[in-house]
């Protein structure tokens, strides 16, 4: 198939895609988003990357334009969020939870949804029928979702946010439920998207894995923006590699790794942890000084999670939601 560039003329030379500024969200008293601010380009793939509670499920829903932020302000494609219906309509959304009906074929999901944003029905057909062979939908045309697996279904709601060719898709942890192949296999969908269309995609996630394989990554923790990158550059940014030990003591042992062999350490959630290069030559050295208070010492590269715990002293577990 041809590709197709979904950017209008009038947005040609349009450099950023998504552009958010100092936002702010607050429930009540709790404090959901504190000043995040950064810009996403376009053609590129963007992980909005936290533990749950981190604040980006509100973020996403600020930029689908269902919550309107305390303060501060974004865009998407050039548009401001003022005008919400025209960013709408540069946008495809696919949300966590099935937004399609099981109990309509897939071509009727598709024709259902391109009659909402008020498409002419040869239009939509024409879509439609493109989007089959894209996704490779169309042995299924007129199945009916139920009978899908999660896999399939996934690519139908894909198909459904991209029926009015939107510049933007936000995809709110497009992987929630799915097995390690199928994330695979849609992620790799949404590279040949990338490349079929210059489509821009911004997705929430926790898995790192997932974030792995995006352009750029932000990562959030309890509502604020810690650290922004290339997966390359966050794990580079850490200095080095990352030592674990364990031991009945933490904080002993922590306290001994400063005082006999000049390392800096901390204690995170009962391990103590040490960043430096070429770790893995201090490793006898430690074991030989502090053998009788270890129980454990693993070494390795940085990982994403790693760059969490380096930003914000804590690992990658699940919090409450925000």
């Amino acid at each position: 198939m041809q590709a197709r560039n979904v950017w209008p003329r009038t947005q040609a030379g349009l450099e950023e895609a998504v552009t958010v500024d100092r936002l702010v969200h607050r429930y009540e008293d709790r404090v959901a988003l504190q000043e995040v601010s950064f810009s996403v380009r376009r053609g590129e793939i963007f992980a909005l990357l936290g533990p749950n509670g981190g604040g980006k499920t509100t973020l996403f829903r600020i930029l689908a334009t269902l919550l309107r932020p305390t303060a501060g302000s974004f865009s998407i494609a050039g548009v401001p969020a003022q005008q919400a219906h025209e960013v709408r309509r540069h946008l495809g959304v696919v949300f966590q939870n099935a937004s399609v009906d099981p109990k309509l074929t897939v071509w009727e999901n598709l024709l259902c949804h391109g009659q909402l944003y008020g498409l002419r029905r040869t239009t939509v057909a024409e879509r439609a029928s493109e989007l089959l062979d894209r996704f490779a939908l169309r042995e299924r045309r007129d199945d009916l979702l139920e009978t899908l697996s999660g896999g399939m279904q996934r690519r139908v709601e894909l198909a459904k946010a991209l029926l009015h060719r939107p510049p933007v898709l936000l995809l709110d942890e497009p992987s929630t439920g799915l097995d390690p192949g199928i994330r695979r296999e849609f992620f790799a969908l949404l590279q040949e998207l990338r490349a079929h269309m210059e489509l821009t995609v911004v997705l929430t996630t926790h898995f790192m894995e997932e974030a792995e394989r995006c352009d750029r990554v932000a990562i959030l923790h309890r509502g604020s923006l810690v650290a922004l990158g290339s997966p390359t550059e966050l794990k580079a940014a850490v200095g080095g590699d990352v030592l674990m030990l364990q031991g009945s003591d933490p904080a002993r042992l922590a306290e001994r790794l400063r005082q006999e062999l000049g390392l800096a350490a901390r204690v995170v959630d009962g391990a103590v942890r040490v960043e430096r290069a070429q770790v893995h030559e201090l490793v006898p050295r430690i074991v030989a000084a502090l053998g009788d208070d270890l129980t454990s010492v693993t070494y390795g590269r940085p990982t994403l999670e790693d760059v969490f715990v380096h930003h914000t002293g804590q690992r990658f577990w699940i919090e409450e939601p925000r």
